[in-house]
């Protein structure tokens, strides 16, 4: 396509050879507009513009309006934005499967080839919407929630077995894998994409999307512009059409500094909710940056990103630095996509953290990380935040508050009332009773075992009833996950067991939410996974602990074994202490493992776990496949 630019440079992609692209300075140099002023995300969505100006769907007035946006009064015009991929879950994507089948159906009986029906750009689904939490609370629970999932969708799931078959350009991820944004974020995104241009060349272009699903913005935390849209647009998309939106506001989220001690992503992702509500920013762009947005690692911008629905943007979008490149290293990537992502955003003066004046945005906001507290949101709206001290007094204060300002309109009297719960965990004797308690289509004949437990609790006003740590908001961060299960540990060891009225369930946002580079090797090898976590068969693990809280993790891990003997799988565990990377590996191969499970200590454990010397050799030199479990710390920790 010839653009009405004269725009089109080469660029070193660092892999030994040149590609070409639409550039950004270049327009600047030709006296177009201030793009080099404008916010990163907006010089992304111009980038493509630029690259689509054919005179038709996207003109020229188009790219020269957008290039000269002005924060502080955004032209009342639509942006004609053409995306390179589209990102489809299984609920909102069947459809649009079902509307590419009526099309090919039609050609056909109108004597055509069918086989002209295509996506004209990359189409991904993932199936994640389907799973529903049956089972619980046991090792099983996975494969029975597995086995119920495919009983109850095998027709929509052979139906998008053959649109995967049939279409060259339509991908499916299959159930199972993990939650659709973060499949999208480990695994889909490229950061840059290429294609043959009409002399020949290769023309590389920034990774953008839209997807059917709102939390799509996660993939904003990696510098993809991308948002949610409706199975119209999306479809539109998938044509090759321009998505149209009015051209944005952006508002500018300075960061400064870093979060504290025991302060996690989510704690802030809540603050950050709260911020914004209170700044009314729907229909606008964020754009996170600053000295404490380039501190962030990429996981938790990724959790502050997918929370753009909740806090009202269209994006909150994170620019493109040495994290973005670090992430896609980490997550897979080969070496030329790392090395053409970070050469392409270089070129075009897009790549490293803006900082304080770089850029005029709409409007301003600061956030010192280092303010922010732990807390919890709720219990109705997620800008409704609580600082975890305060948690008691607020819900004793919201039990009696008028509905209409967010309370339940309860007599403090009622905290003290309860009520006993007697279950005998058998499946309901009658189909109607099993309907009355659990809404599903399905017949009492088809669950291969009772999903209920014995139950024999009281219950009062804030009984916890489920625990569920499933949203894609937190089960995409490792540093979370881990937090959670050191939690959990902690619990164990004090004695404290679950009441058996509380529902459980852990969703992992993928199978590779710890480190994607081994996780594919481990399931390959070893197989089954569990709710709680992944259980190798016939394995040896040996584990590195570097301190003196070696004994608690030794009889920790322990019990572990104990309980997965129980539910009948072999697992032997040895322990080395203190040796150094070469020893580890020496030892690893002699005893046979086919698992090195590496634990760091100490109170900056995050960076012990991510960077610590020990733990970065053995990760890169070892044939075997490296686990780095984060055991035995301090709640300070």
């Amino acid at each position: 396509m010839k653009s009405a630019f004269d725009t089109l440079r080469s660029f070193d992609t660092g892999t030994g050879g040149s590609g070409m692209l639409h550039s950004l300075p270049a327009l600047e140099e030709s006296g177009v507009g201030p793009v080099s002023k404008l916010p990163v995300s907006i010089r992304i969505v111009l980038e493509s513009v630029l690259r689509n100006c054919d005179g038709k769907k996207v003109r020229a007035r188009d790219v020269e309006t957008l290039a000269n946006w002005n924060a502080k009064a955004p032209a009342q015009e639509e942006i004609p934005f053409v995306v390179a991929r589209i990102v489809l879950q299984d609920f909102t994507g069947v459809p649009l499967l079902v509307d590419l089948a009526a099309m090919r159906s039609a050609v056909k009986s109108l004597g055509g080839d069918p086989a002209i029906i295509e996506p004209l750009v990359p189409v991904d689904l993932v199936v994640d919407h389907s799973v529903q939490v049956d089972f619980y609370g046991s090792a099983a629970a996975l494969r029975l929630n597995l086995e119920m999932e495919f009983q109850r969708n095998r027709e929509r799931y052979q139906f998008l077995k053959w649109g995967r078959q049939a279409f060259q350009t339509f991908g499916v991820i299959p159930p199972g894998i993990g939650i659709v944004h973060q499949v999208n974020l480990e695994y889909l995104a490229k950061g840059v994409l290429s294609k043959k241009s009409e002399n020949g060349d290769r023309l590389f272009y920034p990774d953008t999307l839209v997807g059917t699903d709102s939390h799509t913005t996660m993939i904003n935390g990696l510098g993809v512009v991308g948002w949610g849209v409706g199975g119209i647009e999306a479809e539109a998309g998938m044509l090759g059409q321009p998505v149209y939106f009015l051209t944005p506001e952006v508002v500018g989220v300075h960061l400064s500094n870093r979060l504290g001690a025991g302060v996690t992503a989510t704690d802030l992702a809540l603050r950050v909710t709260q911020l914004l509500r209170a700044a009314k920013v729907v229909g606008k762009f964020v754009e996170f940056y600053g000295e404490g947005a380039a501190n962030l690692p990429l996981t938790d911008r990724a959790t502050i990103a997918n929370m753009a629905p909740e806090y009202g943007a269209t994006m909150g979008f994170f620019p493109v630095d040495s994290e973005s490149v670090n992430y896609l290293a980490s997550t897979g990537r080969t070496d030329e996509q790392c090395r053409a992502f970070e050469n392409y955003f270089r070129a075009q003066n897009l790549f490293g953290m803006p900082r304080k004046g770089d850029i005029a945005y709409s409007v301003d906001i600061d956030l010192d990380l280092a303010s922010v507290r732990p807390g919890v949101a709720g219990p109705k709206r997620p800008q409704d935040r609580i600082d975890l001290p305060d948690l008691k007094a607020a819900f004793a204060d919201l039990l009696t508050k008028p509905v209409s300002e967010g309370g339940y309109g309860k007599a403090a009297s009622d905290l003290g009332r309860r009520a006993s719960v007697k279950r005998a965990g058998l499946l309901p004797v009658d189909e109607s009773e099993m309907v009355a308690d659990r809404p599903t289509p399905d017949k009492v004949r088809d669950f291969p075992q009772s999903p209920f437990h014995e139950e024999h609790s009281t219950l009062r006003d804030g009984s916890v009833l489920i625990a569920a740590i499933t949203s894609c908001t937190n089960t995409s961060n490792p540093s979370v996950m881990i937090g959670a299960g050191l939690l959990a540990k902690k619990a164990v060891l004090r004695g404290l067991r679950v009441d058996p009225s509380v529902k459980t369930s852990l969703a992992p946002g993928s199978q590779g939410v710890f480190d994607g580079r081994w996780m594919e090797l481990i399931v390959r090898q070893f197989g089954e996974m569990t709710a709680a976590g992944w259980v190798a068969r016939n394995f040896n693990a040996l584990e590195l602990a570097e301190s003196e809280e070696i004994k608690a993790d030794r009889a920790y891990l322990q019990e572990c074994v104990e309980v997965l003997k129980k539910q009948g799988l072999e697992v032997s565990a040895k322990l080395a202490m203190g040796d150094p990377p070469s020893e580890i590996m020496r030892i690893a191969k002699l005893q046979g493992c086919d698992l090195i499970a590496l634990t760091a200590h100490g109170h900056r454990w995050l960076a012990d776990l991510f960077f610590g010397s020990v733990i970065n050799e053995v990760r890169h030199r070892s044939e075997i496949p490296v686990l780095v479990v984060r055991a035995g710390s301090n709640v300070a920790g």
